[in-house]
């Protein structure tokens, strides 16, 4: 079966609920650009004795781990972020780990659902892109309806029990006169990563090639724009590869949750809708 957007074709425009819709049945896009204005979410899922890794993980790096929702209740697949959605289909793609290895990339973890698993929804770079947009800076991912880039840089997160790996970190090419006004607007969302941790030189990273990305797909700096690179919630993800916990369940990088929270909610000094 072809799914298509209903009505019409963009994704900016969606509700959260009819993107998590479409995704339940089977649809697989970055999300990147969707339901515009609204906060989308990391998921890392691990069993219950893993739980306060993660956390403690989480606490100690907060830009690439801020921890928007934590379901404290084993096995539920419900959000408070996201009412009426369901956690094991509403992510367009997710990946399954054992071992620290992926063994499946599916559209649904129904199947393989557990009863002891703790849900970890991680802010998303994807939250800050509205408000980068509404000032005029152009995001060349979405204009060209790709996953954004994402590099494994040499930095090493700061370990906690069990969980241990490096930064990973998402780049996006900004006009150099524009470069300021970007770091300024993100970090007043500390919430969703915050301002870059870098930017310029990606060697500064550790980053040999910005046209092979690790994760998502390579988009051009061209002349006249600087790369820029924040945290990215993939971190997590790359912690739970270098840890290696028995299973673990996440989403597929650049394919989110998207919730009914709004962009503005993680702006600091909102006062809230």
């Amino acid at each position: 079966m072809t799914l298509t957007l209903p009505d019409h074709d963009d994704p900016a425009t969606l509700t959260p609920s009819q993107a998590r819709a479409l995704f339940r049945a089977g649809l697989v896009r970055p999300t990147a650009g969707w339901a515009l204005g609204r906060t989308q979410a990391n998921l890392i899922i691990v069993p219950r004795d893993w739980a306060e890794d993660v956390r403690l993980f989480a606490e100690r790096n907060p830009a690439p781990c801020p921890v928007l929702e934590v379901v404290t209740d084993p096995g539920s697949p419900a959000s408070a972020l996201a009412p009426g959605a369901d956690l094991r289909t509403d992510v367009p793609l997710y990946r399954v780990w054992e071992n620290g290895e992926r063994t499946a990339e599916p559209t649904d973890v129904l199947d393989v659902w557990r009863d002891d698993l703790v849900s970890f929804l991680i802010g998303c770079s994807f939250t800050f892109e509205s408000a980068l947009l509404a000032a005029g800076i152009p995001l060349r991912h979405i204009a060209e309806r790709r996953n954004v880039a994402m590099y494994v840089t040499d930095r090493p997160c700061t370990p906690a029990g069990r969980m241990h790996g490096p930064l990973v970190v998402s780049m996006r090419p900004v006009p150099e006169p524009l470069v300021a006004t970007a770091v300024a607007i993100t970090a007043r969302m500390p919430a969703v990563h915050g301002a870059p941790v870098h930017v310029g030189d990606p060697s500064a990273l550790g980053i040999a090639d910005l046209a092979q990305p690790d994760f998502g797909d390579p988009v051009e700096v061209k002349s006249g724009e600087v790369p820029v690179f924040w945290a990215c919630g993939v971190t997590p993800q790359a912690a739970l590869m270098a840890s290696r916990p028995p299973f673990a369940i996440t989403h597929a990088p650049g394919h989110m949750l998207i919730t009914d929270a709004l962009d503005t909610d993680y702006l600091t000094g909102h006062d809230g809708p």
